[in-house]
């Protein structure tokens, strides 16, 4: 049954077979494929006038639920109304109904703000709640922290913000800066287990100058239990009015910095701790021993 590749010459020949393969049940991809004919124009010619067989019209089922979207739509329902109804997609809505008339609105558009700012903060409180559970059920797994994972917690938590020795900058100091109070209050915790007393420790608030000094001071004296008299001097940053800064207002509280005092023993404990915990995971790596 094949011809020439681009040549349809015996026209009529192909039509014969063409028409004999519709009438048998073939679709038109199944013709295409059967006489190798890929020119669309010429296989819709070959089999003009031949109707296609009944498997290949769409299921009665979805002309039923276009009829229905239809009804709907005259009745003045909404596109997102009829998808949720009909259970269909909203892209299929919009094909069977793009001809009618959009319907009036039933609620002027104060009432329709009103009514999407009602179901956005109906959304974002469910989106709350979902939120908190997931945090609350991670913080009800960590249970009780043992000395050991403790200690592990606040050395990684030191490699990550704590002030570091480099070979181009020898420091073995021991000072973290950290403007968060969870943070600040598990460091302290994990200073304490290393039995660093508490006079030891020199604490500095560092914040922008135009903010309120004496209110961040107050707070991270109370924080870690010191008179506000026993912090160092607070260093200041001075404030750019050209950069737009989002840390400001009344909980904008800047950082507390918490050095120990000798401090180079401590520090190379903590490298060492550091490089054991790479080494856990990463056997014989060496590449970050300073």
């Amino acid at each position: 049954m094949a011809h020439a590749t681009g040549k349809y010459a015996d026209f009529e020949g192909l039509r014969e077979q063409a028409v004999a393969l519709r009438r048998q049940g073939y679709s038109l991809r199944q013709i295409r494929e059967k006489l190798q004919v890929h020119n669309k124009e010429i296989l819709q010619r070959l089999v003009e006038g031949e109707p296609p067989p009944e498997w290949t019209k769409r299921p009665r089922a979805k002309d039923e639920l276009r009829e229905r979207a239809r009804e709907l739509r005259k009745q003045g329902w909404t596109y997102n109304q009829i998808q949720t109804e009909l259970g269909c997609s909203k892209s299929s809505v919009s094909l069977w109904v793009r001809d009618l008339p959009t319907p009036e609105p039933k609620c002027t558009p104060e009432e329709q703000r009103a009514r999407m700012n009602a179901g956005l903060a109906r959304l974002r409180a469910t989106q709350d709640q979902e939120r908190q559970a997931t945090k609350l059920a991670a913080a009800e797994a960590v249970g009780k922290l043992s000395d050991h994972e403790l200690f592990i917690v606040g050395v990684a938590l030191y490699w990550a913000e704590g002030t570091k020795d480099k070979p181009h900058a020898r420091r073995e100091t021991v000072e973290f800066v950290n403007s968060d109070p969870g943070t600040v209050a598990v460091f302290l915790a994990w200073l304490e287990l290393l039995e660093v007393e508490r006079d030891r420790l020199h604490c500095r608030v560092m914040i922008h100058e135009s903010a309120d000094i004496e209110a961040a001071e107050r707070y991270w004296a109370d924080l870690i239990g010191i008179e506000r008299s026993a912090l160092g001097r607070t260093s200041l940053k001075k404030h750019n009015p050209t950069t737009l800064r989002k840390n400001t207002g009344d909980s904008y509280r800047g950082c507390l910095s918490i050095r120990v005092r000798q401090g180079a023993d401590l520090y190379r404990r903590i490298e060492g701790a550091w490089y054991g915990i790479v080494g856990a995971v990463r056997p014989g790596d060496l590449s970050n021993r300073t």
